[in-house]
Order: structure tokens, then sequence, then C-alpha cells
């Protein structure tokens, strides 16, 4: 057995020998749902677990409820070697309102800790020669948020070499297609009158947002099918028997490139613009300014990664429909347009989409925590590669960099053939 071989076992043994503890921590989690960035609970339960089990823990790292872990007792050279590789796991642990953990970020911060736990191991053991490094990173909000990306102005990813994670699916995916992201707020504003008394005296807003709303369920009919606006009312007015003053709504507009995306942004903002224009309400609308970047799957992590999960037996997907439907956005995007990153989905036994109840009931069961400590046993076998192979660290870069460089390109002549349109 391999020097790597022998690490790899060490941190499947590791995952194995804390599986109890494992499987708690993500029942907990879910029964206790936070939303962004009020994950206190997380917080606090994920941090006690790293610190107790030989974690350096900074528990309020750039904002209030990330934190920054990495490992007391690593094993490293201290003969003036280059720098080793610098591999991030990162625990995404916020839920969804009303829904609980519709989108099993118990397991997603289940799977980072156990795939840091052999990690550790690893770097301890005396087999390990090298002096590479572990950061475990948790992430708040990925719901709409976006704390990755308050990470990434915060500096987390800045000598970063790899960065992984992984979530739960109906399909086990090394290179899902996660969509680019615009979250859109619209505000119409007219003029209260009694409804019933004096309606001509007043300017309803209601009827602007439903305007809006149809609008752009018309626009649909002719926008990319890879394209996706979905959108909800959140303040329709006060009583029926006063008209409106003001109206509000909450859109995501999402495509699989940024200069598709501000085509599409466009589209939209004339549906915006049309229904102000045809209720005489006046209309205010403004972008997040954290919009969420479309997935760019390092090949190299990715293509390590797969073939871990298959030695561990993992069934990757080949069916071409499920490799090339687009799923949701992440702010993951964002880490990957930044370092190279992979976050591949897992199958934890049920066919029920995320955002649903059934999802949110699966990703509570000894099943789907079954599925998850494998994978995080992937995870770990993945980090330890580039963790031992300074030459698999480069192709990372490289693969990273030629895709950047891919990147802009298409962008361009996309951008250039929308402008003659």
């Amino acid at each position: 057995m391999s020097t790597v071989e022998k690490l790899k076992k060490l941190a499947c043994d590791t995952i194995d020998s804390h599986v109890a503890e494992l499987k708690k921590l993500s029942q907990d989690i879910w029964e206790n749902p936070e939303l962004a960035y009020n994950e206190k609970y997380a917080h606090k339960r994920l941090t006690d677990f790293l610190e107790e089990r030989g974690f350096s823990v900074e528990r309020e790292y750039v904002v209030p409820t990330a934190f920054r872990a990495k490992p007391k007792n690593g094993h490293k050279k201290d003969d003036g070697d280059q720098k080793g590789a610098k591999v991030a796991l990162l625990c995404e642990y916020d839920a969804l309102p009303e829904m609980g953990h519709a989108c099993g970020h118990n397991l997603i911060a289940t799977v980072g800790i156990a795939a840091s736990l052999g990690i550790q191991a690893a770097l301890a053991s005396q087999d390990y020669d090298g002096n590479g490094e572990l950061m475990v990173l948790g992430t708040p909000a990925e719901e709409g948020g976006g704390g990755k990306i308050d990470l990434i102005w915060g500096g987390a990813f800045q000598d970063v070499d790899v960065a992984m994670m992984a979530h739960p699916s109906q399909s086990n995916l090394p290179k899902p297609i996660c969509l680019a992201r615009h979250k859109l707020y619209i505000t119409y504003r007219g003029k209260e009158a009694h409804a019933s008394g004096h309606p001509w005296d007043g300017v309803n807003a209601l009827d602007a947002a439903v305007l809006c709303y149809t609008n752009i369920s018309h626009m649909r009919q002719q926008i990319h099918p890879t394209w996706r606006v979905h959108g909800v009312i959140t303040n329709g007015g006060v009583k029926p028997n006063i008209i409106p003053a003001v109206s509000e709504m909450l859109y995501y507009l999402r495509a699989p490139t940024g200069p598709e995306l501000e085509v599409l942004s466009e589209k939209v903002i004339g549906c915006i613009e049309g229904a102000a224009k045809a209720t005489g309400c006046e209309v205010e609308y403004k972008l997040d300014p954290k919009s969420y970047a479309a997935l760019m799957s390092n090949n190299t992590v990715a293509s390590r990664y797969a073939e871990n999960a298959e030695n561990l037996g993992i069934k990757i997907e080949t069916n071409k429909d499920k490799l090339t439907k687009a799923g949701g956005s992440t702010d993951m995007g964002n880490v990957s347009n930044v370092v190279p990153a992979i976050q591949p989905k897992f199958h934890i036994g049920t066919a029920a989409s995320q955002h649903t109840p059934e999802f949110a009931v699966q990703s509570r069961t000894a099943e789907a925590e079954e599925y998850s400590l494998a994978v995080a046993k992937a995870l770990a076998m993945t980090g330890i590669d580039f963790l031992t192979s300074p030459e698999l660290v480069q192709q990372a870069k490289d693969d990273f960099a030629a895709a950047v460089k891919n990147k802009k390109a298409q962008s361009k002549a996309l951008t250039e053939a929308m402008a003659q349109k």
C-alpha cells in the first residue's frame, strides 16, 4: 500500500470512528433550523465540535456566524521546504423559511466536518511527509444572503489552493450546472384612496405589481430555455378597502453566463417599467450587490473526486439529461471563480427536489446520513491527493487559468453577438 493510500485509509477509518457523533451533529442542526446570518445554534454547535476535537477556531470570522478552523497538531516539515498546498473545506448550515432544512444544509455541514476530521488525522500521521494545510470555513447565509461572498471580500480565499464542499441532491454529479443569479428588488409607489368611496382618487400600486408579474410571465415564452425568472409579491397592501400606495416584489433572475444574465435583466426591467407607466405609479428597482456567479467546477479537482467516490462504491451519474440539467444557484459559484473549486452533488435516497417538504424530511434520515458520510470520505481522499502532490495542485491551477480565459472569451463573444441583435 502506497503512502497516499495509507493516508486515505486513515482518513476513512477516522470518519468511521466518529459516525455516531457526526450523525448526532447533523440531527441537531436539522432540528434547530435557522435563517441566513442568524445561525447561532449551528455556529456554536459546529465550532464547539471542532474545538473539542483539536481544531483552533476563529468563531466570528468576517461575519458573526461564520468561522475559520485549522488543526492544531498537523505533522509538517520544518526544514524550510516550500509552502505546501492549502485545502479549504466549506460548511453550510442555514435553513429555509418555514421549510427548515429542505436544502439539506445540515448534511453539508456534516460532510465538511467529517472530511475535516479525516484530513486532520492524515496531516498528523507520521506517514504524511508534507507541509500542507487544512482550513475549515463555516459559510452562513447561502440561501440568498451570499455568505461566501462576504468571506471572499474579507480575504478568506487569498492563499487557498483548492476549495471543496458537497451538496445533497437526487444524483451523484461531480460537476453540476449551477446558474448565475441576480436578486432584484422592486417597489411601486402610488396613492391611497378609499377603494369603494373614491377609487378614482387613488393610484393602485398593487395593480402595478400584478401587471409586472403578468408582463414577466408572458415574456418567459420568448426567453432562452436555459434562463430562469421567478418572483413573489412581498407586500400587496394593507386592507381591501384601501387602495395600496406601496407594493413590493422580489425576483430571482438566472442564466448560465454573466452576459446572458445582463440581457435577461434588461428584458425584465422593460416589464417593470411598462407596468409603472400603465398604472401611473412610480417605480424603484435595484439589484442585490451580491450576485451569484455560475459554478465553474475545476476539471482536475472534479476528476479526482469522481475517482475517489467511485473507489468507495459511489455510483457517479452517467445519464446525459441529468448531467446537463441546470440546477439552482449558489455562492459557491463565486468561490469557484476565485480559486480552483468543486461542489459535487450527491444522492441522498430521494427523487424529491430541494426546497420541498419531502426533501427536508429525507435530509433527516439515517439513509441520507450514510450517503453523506461516504461523500465526506471522498472529499477527504481528494484533499489528501492535493496535499501530497504539488504537481496535481499545479494542474488544478492551470485548469483554473484556462477556464477563466475561456470564460472571458465566451463572454466577449456573447456580448458582441447580443449587441448585434
